[in-house]
């Protein structure tokens, strides 16, 4: 089933289908899996319908272990036109006199007991099939509302921390000029007060080596454009959980870097705050179909 919503992997749905002579009711629940792992449990009268439940199930999900179990309730109004196997009644009551013809009469209730002696009534295959896929999709249904539902918040959840990413990167990479001129002036003063007889040519060069290893506006890029790509994925919607584990595993190979860079207080602030809200981002997504 195409759509555009993102989806959790955590939802539950419950209906409940008449027919003529029972009730099909159908429970499902959905957890986290990597892939679509289906469970059904099934009465022996839907054993023939797994195949198709299962391509509905398919079309419908793409991830998550997905346990369904199926109860067949017989009709509590049958009690009213129960149909007696006399002739079954009449030969167990003839049965009982021979073997034990002083014996006390049969107490009525252990004879209705006797398999045979109330006749079930009949169940229509087609209508119970019928009543048994309507009642599947009505809870498959319910699951996929929830986990919309679900979805929804946590793309909310992921789009505020998406943003204070952004938030983030802006404010290194304003502060990135004077971090890198202010580095560059402390490391020339020192240069300079221990190390007079040196070549002022070799001291530059020595300059320009540790202020290139501090430069992260190469790694302040990339984050900008994992922003935007996580952007467009949860926009797009569908089944996006594995899109998204990839860029967090993005996101936080960037943030390992520019942490490793960190020359002043401001940049390993800024590094940490990083990794705190990738990891929040992160956890979330394990639950995005």
């Amino acid at each position: 089933m195409a759509n555009n919503k993102v989806r959790s992997m955590t939802a539950f749905g419950r209906a409940e289908v008449n027919y003529s002579t029972g009730t099909a009711v159908w429970e499902m629940r959905s957890v986290n899996h990597r892939y679509l792992e289906p469970h059904f449990r099934l009465p022996e009268a839907a054993r023939a319908l797994e195949p198709k439940l299962r391509e509905l199930l398919r079309n419908t999900l793409n991830r998550g272990k997905v346990e369904m179990t199926l109860n067949l309730k017989a009709s509590s109004g049958e009690v009213a036109g129960l149909q007696i196997n006399q002739a079954l009644v009449d030969e167990l009551v003839k049965a009982a006199k021979q073997v034990a013809p002083e014996s006390q009469p049969l107490n009525p209730l252990e004879v209705l007991k006797w398999p045979g002696v109330i006749a079930e009534p009949e169940t229509n295959a087609d209508e119970q099939a019928k009543a048994i896929l309507d009642g599947f999709q009505q809870a498959l249904a319910q699951v996929v509302e929830n986990r919309e539902r679900e979805g929804a918040e946590l793309a909310g959840f992921i789009e505020a921390r998406i943003k204070g990413i952004s938030e983030q990167v802006t404010t290194v990479r304003a502060l990135l000029p004077q971090i890198l001129q202010n580095q560059r002036e402390k490391l020339k003063t020192r240069l300079q007060e221990l190390l007079e007889e040196l070549d002022k040519d070799r001291i530059e060069q020595e300059i320009a080596l540790l202020a290139q290893k501090a430069d992260v506006d190469e790694e302040l890029d990339r984050l900008d454009a994992h922003i935007n790509e996580t952007r467009r994925v949860l926009k797009n919607g569908g089944p996006i959980g594995r899109r998204l584990d990839f860029l967090m595993q993005e996101f936080n190979r960037e943030a390992n870097t520019l942490s490793s860079k960190a020359v002043v207080t401001d940049t390993t602030q800024a590094a940490v705050e990083l990794k705190v809200l990738i990891e929040q981002m992160r956890e979330q997504v394990q639950n995005i179909e």
